[in-house]
C-alpha cells in the first residue's frame, strides 16, 4: 500500500471525510500533519502545494489535493491504482 500523508485541523469536516474515504478503499496508516499544533508545518503545506486549505493530501509525494479533489480522483477510477502500487 502506499504512503499517504494528509494535512489536517481537528475541526475539519473535509479531513474527517478524506480520512474516511481513504480507509473505506483499505488504508491502515495515514500520516497526518496537524497544521493547528505544527504551525511551521503551514507554511511547508503552502510551500509544497500552493495551497492554504485543509486537507492536503499526497500519496507517495504525488499531489492529489483537497477532499473534493480526492474523491472526483475516486470517482473516475484513478485512486485505487494509486494507493496499491
Amino acid at each position: 500500500m502506499a504512503k499517504v500523508v494528509m494535512y489536517c485541523t481537528e475541526v475539519c469536516p473535509y479531513c474527517v471525510n478524506a480520512e474516511r474515504l481513504l480507509k473505506n478503499k483499505g488504508v491502515t496508516e495515514i500520516e497526518k500533519i496537524r497544521i493547528d499544533l505544527q504551525p511551521e508545518q503551514r507554511a511547508l503545506m503552502e510551500a509544497r502545494t500552493k495551497r492554504r486549505t485543509v486537507p492536503q493530501i499526497f500519496i507517495d509525494d504525488l499531489h492529489i489535493g483537497g477532499f473534493d479533489d480526492l474523491s472526483a480522483l475516486d470517482r473516475a477510477g484513478g485512486l485505487m491504482p494509486l494507493l496499491n502500487k
